[in-house]
């Protein structure tokens, strides 16, 4: 790589962030079986305290998600004081419209208006924990959906959804933003509500300026090309947030990176493109990788530092030679600017970046030194682990 495109990559690293889940430091599960780990977080500051020890050992994950009902406390102010105290702050407040009874046929889409109330209530009360915790990104997905055909009108499954949205987007306050998510089936098999990115566009267009898309890179049937969504969002500005993780079939959860690292790489690599990754430019680059076997803490890391290799490595395209073989229609080497720039080593670089900031060349490493992780299996015992498989 040249000096000028080391130089540019290293500056650019330096300003990234990526925003952690909180239920990723709960234990979790899936449908048959929740594995307990020793000292997972038992409340919503413990899992701020997981959250700032990622941050830590990384320098990159200043934020934190909170989830609403799985993080009420009694005084949102005092956990955001909290996290202040140990470097991060909160960031997207997450609704949950997949955990109770009256869902059964729908929230925002529901038949009955009575249900429908109540959803957007529920979303009135996420927009308070905005407000006493300084966030300004309330996240929406969406669980509504059909399993049968002739179960529901869809059109007017559309409407119904469309009106509950103004009314919460409604509740806003200037600043914020509604980020509007969509997976195309599960926990409905015949018609999801918001299924995939362009449902979700059009009701974002429909809305206003502060309504935006979030794009989880394990919502998409197999084989889809997520850059080309990347892209077109990108072109609309619409582009709110990644939901970062890895499937292999369904919507996995898995470590970011782990299943397909030429995938990420190509989708940072429209991310730089676009010149998205400063941090003026709406885009939040958010995790959502929670899974049930792997330790809590360590696992964020890695997808952390998946991350960071895959943004450096689409750093280190060569643009003007990429440009140059697109325009000249030379196929290979078009592909080959891309290709070069994925196979390159970048963990040197990434070190020489972390030790620019005083912090150790592996962050992972240097967590498993810590000893932190030991501490907490001894000191969290007895209470119930907070998360949404316990």
């Amino acid at each position: 790589m040249t000096t000028d495109l080391r130089t540019r990559a290293l500056a650019a690293l330096a300003e990234q962030t990526i925003e952690l889940p909180s239920w990723a430091f709960g234990n979790s599960g899936t449908r048959f079986k929740v594995f307990g780990q020793p000292g997972v977080a038992r409340d919503p500051f413990e899992k701020i305290e997981d959250a700032a020890q990622v941050h830590r050992f990384t320098g990159v994950a200043p934020r934190v998600s909170l989830h609403v009902p799985w993080d009420l406390v009694d005084d949102f102010g005092k956990l955001a004081a909290h996290a202040a105290d140990l470097g991060v702050s909160i960031g997207a407040i997450n609704s949950n419209l997949f955990q109770d009874d009256d869902y059964r046929l729908g929230s925002l889409t529901h038949p009955e208006k009575r249900v429908r109330d109540k959803a957007i209530a529920h979303h009135a009360q996420c927009v308070d924990v905005m407000r006493a915790t300084g966030s300004t990104d309330l996240k929406l997905w969406l669980p509504d959906g059909t399993n049968y055909a002739g179960q529901d009108d869809l059109r007017a499954r559309q409407d119904r959804l469309a009106d509950s949205l103004q009314q919460v987007y409604a509740l806003l306050d200037p600043g914020m933003r509604l980020l509007l998510e969509y997976k195309f089936y599960e926990p409905y098999f015949y018609a999801m509500d918001i299924p995939d990115w362009g449902t979700s566009l059009l009701h974002c267009l429909a809305l206003g300026e502060q309504a935006t898309v979030v794009l989880d890179t394990g919502h998409h049937a197999p084989g889809t090309n997520i850059e080309f969504i990347v892209m077109q969002l990108l072109r609309v500005g619409r582009l709110g947030a990644f939901d970062f993780n890895s499937r292999y079939y369904g919507d996995d959860d898995l470590i970011v990176g782990s299943a397909d690292p030429f995938q990420l790489f190509r989708i940072m690599n429209e991310i730089v493109a676009a010149d998205a990754l400063r941090p003026d430019s709406g885009v939040n680059f958010m995790l959502d990788q929670c899974h049930n076997i792997e330790p809590k803490i360590p696992g964020q890391i890695r997808s952390v530092l998946n991350v960071q290799e895959a943004t450096a490595k689409a750093l280190l395209v060569d643009r003007d030679a990429l440009t140059a073989a697109q325009q000249s229609g030379d196929v290979l080497a078009a592909h080959g600017a891309l290709t070069d720039a994925f196979s390159t080593d970048v963990r040197p670089l990434l070190a020489e970046l972390r030790e620019s900031t005083g912090l150790d060349a592996d962050p992972y490493a240097a967590y498993a030194r810590s000893g932190h992780q030991e501490r907490i299996a001894r000191e969290r015992v007895g209470g119930t682990q907070a998360s949404w498989g316990a």
